[in-house]
């Protein structure tokens, strides 16, 4: 626990103004799943995950997703060497332990495709071979909310492997001014990491996570959460209308292990109600398809799920 609590002091030195972003990242390594957030450009995305990345004995691999980016290109391909006239597998850059997939919905399906195996098997096929990956390998992939025009929306398919959809906003004038600071002092001289964490140390984490205690009654209101947004008319009138799909049972398999997250990064070893409502919309957000009466209302993802929350009661 103290490794990981000082990992997130570090962060949080290091990413100013930003803390929900390093603590769903923390959840999302701590839950060995993927990440994808959505927020401007400039709000310290790269930086957070590049920052994580030196704290830990761990390469960072970046790709800059465009239309005309290929999947060998994230994968890596066979590569024919003619001096000795044989065939070499030149690893792309998804063979490292952290992944920014930058701009993810800049690049057609066929590109975003290439991560599916790697998110959900830790392994890469090419050319009827298979290539085991990092044990240690989260993916953070960014989306820009802003410009619409020439991006591909990503299939609910491939939505549905990230663990969380979080979204950041700018900071405020305070964390602003001493965003300022920080990188005046950078300037002079950088911070050193004292110690980086080894992979051991998270996955001992990740051990005392799985032991945090939940409780059959919170689990059942997170259960009935998700429920809620299958079958809405059965909780309230509210929601009757609201969704057209609801969240998958990879949902309720989220809200389990973030909700435990959640609790371990409060320095706590069981779950409460409002750890299931503080992960619920991270969780939620991209699991969910309002209906298009819904849309034509003016209600969003973030609107349909807080009226969610304050229909369905812990139990």
């Amino acid at each position: 626990m103290e490794a990981i609590q000082n990992l997130s002091k570090y962060l949080n030195t290091q990413v100013l103004g930003q803390e929900k972003l390093v603590n769903t990242m923390l959840i999302s390594l701590l839950c060995d799943g993927h990440l994808l957030v959505e927020g401007p450009p400039g709000v310290a995305k790269t930086r957070a995950l590049k920052a994580l990345s030196d704290s830990i004995e761990a390469t960072l691999g970046r790709v800059q997703f465009t239309p005309d980016l290929l999947p060998s290109d994230l994968t890596g391909a066979q590569i024919y060497k003619a001096q000795n006239s044989e065939f070499e597998f030149i690893k792309g850059p998804l063979f490292n332990t952290f992944i920014l997939a930058d701009e993810i919905n800049r690049s057609p399906a066929k590109v975003q495709s290439a991560l599916l195996e790697a998110m959900a098997e830790k392994q890469i096929t090419v050319s009827g071979q298979t290539h085991q990956l990092d044990d240690l390998f989260l993916v953070m992939a960014t989306q820009n909310p802003i410009e619409q025009e020439g991006t591909y929306e990503l299939s609910e398919a491939q939505l549905d492997r990230f663990l969380l959809h979080t979204e950041v906003d700018y900071p405020s004038v305070e964390s602003e001014a001493k965003i300022l600071q920080l990188l005046r002092s950078e300037a002079h001289h950088h911070t050193p990491i004292t110690e980086k964490l080894k992979p051991q140390d998270l996955f001992n984490a990740r051990d005392e996570v799985a032991d945090v205690h939940m409780d059959s009654q919170v689990e059942l209101y997170l259960l009935n959460i998700v429920q809620a947004t299958r079958f809405g008319e059965k909780y309230s009138d509210k929601l009757k209308g609201v969704f057209e799909y609801g969240a998958s049972t990879r949902a309720s398999i989220a809200f389990d292990k973030t909700s435990k997250a959640y609790a371990y990064l409060q320095n706590r070893d069981f779950v409460t109600p409002d750890d299931v409502r503080a992960m619920a919309f991270d969780v939620l957000r991209h699991r969910i398809i309002l209906t298009f009466d819904a849309q034509t209302r003016g209600i969003g993802k973030n609107d349909a799920i807080a009226t969610l929350l304050s229909c369905v009661g812990a139990v």
